[in-house]
């Protein structure tokens, strides 16, 4: 795999030093895989700054992509929540952008991205 997109469970994970997180993106800097994050994640795990070092850390590595929201992917995230009729906005976002990336998905909520991907390659926490 070219690399792998967080959720927002995965950034908490983080951030609360679960260990199979913390080893999982030690590896990915080791072999220098790309990490994505999606804004709409990012948003919901980053609540207070100046006390989520590992995540301000990771936020800030060259290899991690922090991807917007923008009109393209609003546009599929849409289409993605329609067909799937769930509505979860961060979720889709981060099926969208871990399919384009041809990413696994490392997270802590797999039923609810089974739900708009049956497909979706996954490391669940």
């Amino acid at each position: 795999m070219p690399g792998i997109t967080l959720d927002a469970g995965a950034l908490i994970a983080l951030d609360r030093d679960d260990r199979r997180v913390v080893v999982l993106l030690a590896r990915a800097a080791q072999t220098n895989v790309a990490v994505t994050i999606p804004a709409t994640a990012l948003a919901q795990a980053f609540r207070r700054p100046e006390r989520q070092v590992r995540l301000a850390r990771l936020i800030r590595q060259p290899r991690t992509a922090v991807v917007a929201l923008d009109r393209l992917d609003a546009t599929n995230v849409g289409r993605l929540l329609a067909a799937s009729r769930t509505s979860d906005i961060a979720d889709a976002h981060v099926v969208v952008c871990a399919r384009r990336a041809g990413q696994r998905v490392v997270t802590s909520e797999p039923d609810d991205l089974r739900r708009l991907d049956p497909e979706l390659e996954m490391v669940t926490l």
